[in-house]
């Protein structure tokens, strides 16, 4: 369609250099030009443009001393993607890949995923290229004061609510909020993940891999099919991979495989989870202790190889882009049939495309891993009313919200002749209500 294309080349020659950027907006826009043509009215208060543009992008430094007495230096990022059904929301990520193409690719994607819960919350995303590998709590804790210290006022529990991300966890969001409470002398849910002590939600650590399991068994579920019996692989090691594990296990399901950077262990009479969270959470060590304790298992250098192992189920929870079309392949050819996101676009658009064309039932992330923002928005209505549900009700609310999902993408693919696309479904189902609401708002 010219009016989809207009906007992508204008997109990317105002933004060169961001390649996650034009890859995230390519996949969105592409899907999107059956609703275009369906409503005219879009084109005509230019409503693309101003979708992928971010109402607001703030960078700035974040100085900080570290253990040695040395002045560091890194780069911090807020992108305030878009406010039109609530105020902006969505992680904060530490890791030395951040720049500004994945905070907006990270930030465009969330407008829809956070539309699909149902909930009244924006998008945004933020971070940092600080690394927290290896740092002491003290380095941390300095890091993120010194980057609460100017991100402070730009949020607000009404305004924009950040949460973790990737290398942003219970003990780094503790550290941002003591500052953010320090400097403005309010008690706000103004960051969710926050621990239970002051303020935060029960299942909200569990909550993006509970939710990946329950629309996955959903979507089985709507096939006759379900996770008894079933071999899967799970990529990553941090709180996604850990619940999603969990639960699968927990519906009958054998989760084979697990990775974290440095490579994968495979043990073939099913992942021990205590050993995993042990190694993890507790020691916040490497995956490749695994194989040395416990027997059978075995460890391989290097992440890729993980999709050479044969599943029924695959779920990548890492990071961007961890399955290209020859990883795609080889799950195909070794009998995949159900894959769901768990980590944020970690399939290629080439694999999307293998896994479409060969039957495979795929999820894409912005539904599959829309778990842990839904919990989030259940923290800031806990924060709102004062109140703290147990964990049983929120697990439930998660659930449904996640059986909704499945199904709003499953009728929206239906409804424009893409029956069992789901990328066009959660693209048009989250666009949609957004659409509306921007246009309710007019030229803003």
């Amino acid at each position: 369609m010219k009016y989809v294309e207009k906007v992508l080349k204008s997109l990317k020659k105002q933004n060169p250099n961001e390649p996650e950027f034009h890859q995230a907006a390519t996949e969105i826009l592409t899907t999107l030009a059956p609703v275009i043509e369906k409503h005219p009215e879009y084109e005509a208060a230019g409503l693309l443009e101003r979708f992928v543009e971010p109402e607001r992008v703030i960078m700035f430094r974040v100085p900080w001393v570290d253990d040695k007495g040395k002045v560091r230096v890194n780069k911090g990022y807020r992108v305030q993607f878009n406010s039109a059904i609530g105020p902006y929301k969505g992680g904060l990520r530490f890791h030395p890949s951040v720049n500004l193409s994945i905070i907006k690719f990270l930030g465009l994607e969330q407008i829809l995923k956070n539309s699909l819960t149902g909930l009244p919350i924006g998008g945004g995303k933020g971070g940092s290229d600080f690394d927290p590998k290896g740092k002491s709590n003290r380095e941390i804790m300095a890091f993120c004061q010194s980057f609460m210290t100017e991100l402070y006022r730009h949020i607000g529990a009404d305004t924009d609510v950040p949460a973790g991300d990737i290398g942003v966890g219970g003990r780094e969001i503790g550290y941002l909020f003591g500052q953010y409470k320090r400097i403005r002398d309010e008690h706000v849910g103004v960051l969710t993940g926050r621990g239970l002590s002051y303020g935060g939600s029960l299942v909200r650590t569990e909550a993006t891999g509970y939710g990946l399991i329950y629309i996955t068994e959903e979507a089985m579920k709507a096939r006759g099919d379900s996770f008894k019996g079933k071999t899967v692989i799970i990529s990553g090691s941090g709180n996604v991979a850990i619940y999603a594990c969990q639960k699968a296990q927990s519906l009958g399901a054998k989760v084979v495989a697990m990775y974290d950077s440095n490579g994968y262990i495979y043990d073939p009479n099913g992942i021990r989870l205590d050993v995993i969270k042990d190694i993890k959470e507790v020691k916040r060590g490497r995956i490749k202790e695994y194989a040395e304790r416990v027997n059978g298992s075995v460890y391989t250098e290097g992440c890729r190889g993980i999709w050479s192992v044969p599943c029924d189920i695959a779920l990548p929870c890492a990071t961007q882009n961890e399955i290209d079309k020859k990883s795609a392949e080889l799950l195909v050819k070794n009998g995949v049939k159900y894959v769901a996101e768990g980590a944020n676009m970690p399939s290629t658009l080439d694999a999307i495309g293998v896994f479409q064309s060969s039957g495979v039932v795929f999820l894409p992330a912005k539904a599959a891993n829309a778990g842990g923002v839904a919990t989030s928005a259940l923290e800031m209505a806990q924060s709102s009313g004062r109140m703290f549900w147990s964990f049983e009700e929120v697990d439930a609310k998660l659930k449904s919200i996640m059986v909704n999902i499945y199904h709003n993408i499953d009728n929206a693919a239906k409804q424009y002749g893409f029956e069992g696309n789901y990328v066009m479904g959660a693209n048009i189902a989250g666009f949609v209500k957004v659409a509306e609401a921007m246009l309710a708002h007019g030229i803003v």
